[in-house]
């Protein structure tokens, strides 16, 4: 595939792919009689020289932009009720989310709320919320800046409560961008860390979804190739980024979202608590329980897992060999291998189970996740 070209394809929303594509932002915006934007993102994006660049363009053109970016690395609902104060208070007519998950999802959550008032997490989609998103929603645009959680495709945003730090899901199809600007070139810079912890969220996503229990045979194939990209790039993209490795592993964080429709499993579980009691960030949560969490699906899903030892290029096709691969991917990356050395300590163990038996992705793993299994696999990972 060339990179360095725009192609564009529907899954189902518009994307504008390659190099360059977030140049045809303002052009798009006036054809579509969108005069006033609220831009999300989030306060180190904010500050960048490409979304100054992005700021200027639009203003050049007459577009009038209201940037919110006073959000969490882990988004709570106090975000959303801010960035809907920004909208009443400026007149908007559209939103543009830039950025990683945390902007994205904050950006999405907005959208459902301006014309959706009752307490945001009624439409808590655990809970059957989806059924009262019965309104209309505003013009909705997105543009990754990582290749991680895939949110600029997807339908749904994970909002914290800002007290007990339980995750919400707000779902629903209306909360879909009507076209996605990925383009490769702004994560070109992304320093190695950020590169590797949203890489190794990508790369989750789409092993989770693989294993998923549901039936979805179109999200099983798009997850192995979301694998098969993630392989040839996530190292390269990391320690020696050219536009080749940052463009597969922003196709592959797309593939990894629209896989998990069909579910994700333990490793998100256990994942999670970590980024709401003590705001790791998911990505790097993701990577150092991902071997673990791989390890505790092998027995029983052994063909499957043959499936992604192929995906991986292997030699063993075995899923001990996967969770070799695994850690020695987290270690190309650098990124530690125990729970100890990103701030887990023995004392947050307990709190950490029960927060991973209450969370909303265990239920799709292949298998039962009890509580001590969750205790378990921390310990292990400690």
């Amino acid at each position: 595939m060339i990179f360095d070209r725009i192609h564009q394809f529907n899954f189902p929303t518009t994307i504008r792919f390659g190099a360059g594509a977030v140049k045809e932002l303002a052009a798009y915006l006036q054809n579509n009689h969108l005069k006033a934007p609220l831009i999300v993102t989030d306060p180190t994006i904010a500050q960048l020289p490409f979304f100054k660049r992005i700021i200027e363009d639009l203003g050049n053109k007459g577009i009038s932009v209201e940037i919110f970016s006073d959000i969490h690395k882990n988004p709570v609902k106090s975000d959303v009720y801010k960035g809907t104060d920004a909208w009443d208070q400026t007149q908007r007519d559209s939103v543009i989310g830039i950025g990683g998950g945390a902007a994205l999802d904050v950006a999405r959550a907005i959208v459902l709320r301006v014309n959706h008032r009752e307490d945001l997490f009624k439409y808590d989609d655990l809970i059957g919320g989806d059924i009262y998103v019965t309104n209309d929603v505003p013009y909705f645009i997105t543009i990754p800046t990582t290749s991680g959680t895939g949110s600029e495709v997807g339908r749904s945003a994970i909002i914290a409560d800002d007290e007990t730090h339980q995750k919400k899901i707000l779902f629903s199809p209306k909360l879909m961008a009507k076209i996605v600007f990925a383009d490769p070139e702004l994560t070109i810079d992304l320093p190695p860390f950020i590169t590797a912890a949203t890489g190794m969220d990508a790369l989750t996503h789409n092993m989770e979804a693989y294993l998923a229990k549901n039936f979805h045979p179109m999200c099983d194939g798009i997850a192995l190739e979301g694998i098969s990209l993630i392989k040839d790039a996530l190292e390269t993209a990391t320690n020696r980024p050219d536009l080749v490795s940052r463009s597969k592993m922003l196709l592959a964080s797309m593939m990894g979202a629209i896989a998990f429709q069909k579910g994700l499993g333990v490793v998100h579980s256990l994942a999670h608590p970590l980024s709401s009691l003590l705001d790791t960030h998911h990505g790097l949560a993701n990577a150092v329980n991902i071997p673990y969490g791989m390890r505790f699906n092998i027995e029983g899903f052994e063909d499957r897992f043959q499936k992604i030892a192929r995906a991986l290029e292997l030699k063993d096709e075995t899923g001990e060999a996967v969770v070799k691969y695994l850690f020695d991917l987290n270690s190309k990356v650098n990124i530690p291998h125990k729970l100890s050395d990103i701030g887990v300590r023995n004392e947050h163990i307990e709190t950490l189970a029960d927060l991973a038996f209450a969370d909303f992705a265990h239920p799709n793993n292949p298998k039962p996740v009890s509580r001590e299994d969750f205790k378990a696999l921390y310990l292990s990972a400690l």
